[in-house]
């Protein structure tokens, strides 16, 4: 029997006009590598021990990101173990909203061009991500308004069915406030991702 989770009330992201959108095109595994480019925090100038993205960080999640250039999306297969459980064979709901957090700040970074921090997120879980099964998360760019963007996401099981959705509002940092997140002062390529001062 299929566990389907429908609480009464919630009304959920308001991103479901966008749900054709990130279907459409070829499958992660049929991406061409022009289409699909990684996305690294190596090139920035500065460290990162990410939780959720970085292959060094040996206590995290290490999921690759990848920017599908065609679609406009950011995307990223995954599969966790039991280290990452809530009930035993669902991954924890805490840990689905990091990965979900994670591919919408690459949508930021990739396809808006912005260093950018979560200010509001709402999410809806579906159905449950299970432990040892291969799953898909995407993020595409809603809207961009001055500092302000938003950015939907999703969690698909191997099925392509929906797991957990989310809407978030990302506020895009100066080089001030990217400089105070990183630790460093940003300079470089990497400046050209911040947002002059208002």
């Amino acid at each position: 029997m299929e566990t389907r989770l429908r609480p009464a009330t919630f009304r959920g992201p308001q991103c479901d006009g966008h749900r054709e959108d990130s279907r459409r095109g070829a499958g992660f595994q049929d991406m061409t590598v022009d289409r699909l480019r990684p996305l690294t925090n190596d090139g920035w100038g500065f460290d990162s021990s990410c939780f959720v993205c970085e292959p060094r960080n040996a206590a995290g999640l290490q999921i690759p990101f990848h920017h599908d250039v065609a679609a406009q999306r950011v995307v990223a297969e995954f599969s966790l173990d039991e280290r990452f459980s809530g009930a035993p064979q669902y991954v924890h709901g805490g840990v689905s909203l990091a990965i979900l957090d994670e591919v919408m700040a690459w949508a930021a970074i990739a396809i808006a061009g912005r260093f950018a921090v979560t200010t509001e997120t709402t999410s809806r879980f579906e159905r449950p991500v299970k432990i040892d099964r291969d799953h898909t998360v995407r993020a595409w760019i809603d809207d961009v308004d001055g500092r302000l963007i938003r950015t939907c996401a999703e969690i698909v099981d191997a099925r392509d069915r929906r797991c957990v959705t989310s809407a978030a509002v990302f506020t895009s940092l100066d080089v001030e406030q990217a400089g105070d997140a990183a630790g460093v002062a940003i300079t470089g390529d990497a400046a050209a991702y911040t947002t002059r001062s208002s």
